[in-house]
């Protein structure tokens, strides 16, 4: 249900099933139990109850165990054959997952991998549930406070404008400052999207109020609309590419704003199986079977955090 946004049809039509099928065991389970797990407005549901919230969260770590032993009988029966289902960003699925994916297809072609998108919020979710694997994260780690979440890289910000721009103009002569930014309308990420709040810290930072005009998830939206010269973008330095991008500049933002780090989280105990430990060693070559095993089984996130204390990451 909250994955449909309390829609019945939405997830009537997820299960396969009618409506009145999924209002009448939602009716049957209130009736055993003896509380209503939703607030209803007629016969809209409008709302979860605070005891359905309990209840919610108690069978989402249900249904993510019975996935872990149904791991375990896959792992059993063919250890390189299955599915990993991955929660992440569009900046990840579009600039650095594709040839990872490509080499360990290639590996183990045997495994499926499925890509879902969304907030922080929705892939944390998502992973409690059980319904992913794992997530690769940027930003909004206090989504995140449940979950094993292991540093893989840090990454930095560009600023793109049009080639014969005056703030690129500028930046030749006196370098990029905060200040000739702030000057501009600027067209950025979405709040919890790939290092937001590392943005505005920064310019909270210098007592300056950034003109941000237009903000997306979508690296690619950014460029569209700086094409179209509504403002100046600022993205992650991967997401721009020489090759398909040769309009636009990309002005090094690194001494601007600080590097983010990326992360693979998961929950805690959660059975791997082989071809998933393989996956995260490709994506972050740090993050060998042993360190994930000690991350995974650790009680508290400063046991966890200690894990990984002596790794230098790379930066992209």
């Amino acid at each position: 249900m909250l994955q449909n946004n309390l829609n019945v049809s939405e997830t009537a039509a997820s299960l396969y099933t009618s409506q009145p099928g999924v209002s009448k065991q939602i009716r049957q389970f209130e009736d055993e139990i003896g509380v209503e797990i939703f607030e209803r407005s007629g016969k809209q549901i409008v709302a979860v109850t605070d005891a359905g919230e309990k209840i919610m969260r108690i069978a989402e770590n249900i249904l993510a165990s019975t996935e872990d032993i149904k791991n375990i009988g896959r792992e059993y029966n063919d250890p390189y054959s299955g599915d990993l289902r991955l929660a992440t960003t569009h900046t990840q699925a579009r600039y650095i997952l594709p040839k990872i994916i490509e080499s360990f297809g290639n590996r183990f072609p045997r495994v499926n991998i499925h890509l879902h998108q969304g907030t922080p919020a929705q892939m944390s979710s998502m992973v409690d549930a059980g319904e992913v694997d794992m997530v690769i994260a940027t930003e909004g780690q206090h989504y995140y406070g449940d979950l094993v979440m292991m540093p893989c890289s840090r990454w930095n910000r560009a600023v793109i404008v049009p080639a014969d721009h005056a703030l690129y103009k500028l930046s030749q002569l006196d370098g990029l400052t905060l200040e000739a930014l702030a000057s501009y309308p600027i067209i950025t990420y979405v709040f919890g999207f790939t290092g937001r709040s590392q943005l505005d810290n920064a310019f909270y930072k210098a007592r300056l109020e950034p003109n941000v005009v237009l903000t997306a998830a979508d690296a690619d939206v950014i460029k569209t609309y700086v094409r179209l010269g509504l403002g100046v973008g600022i993205i992650a330095h991967m997401a721009y590419e020489p090759e398909l991008d040769g309009d636009l500049q990309a002005l090094d933002a690194s001494h601007l704003f600080e590097s983010s780090v990326t992360h693979i989280g998961m929950r805690r105990q959660h059975k791997l199986r082989p071809f998933m430990y393989e996956f995260i060693k490709q994506f972050a070559p740090h993050l060998e079977q042993q360190v994930v095993e000690r991350a995974v089984a650790a009680k508290t996130r400063v046991e966890c955090d200690a894990v990984f204390s002596e790794f230098e990451l790379p930066v992209y």
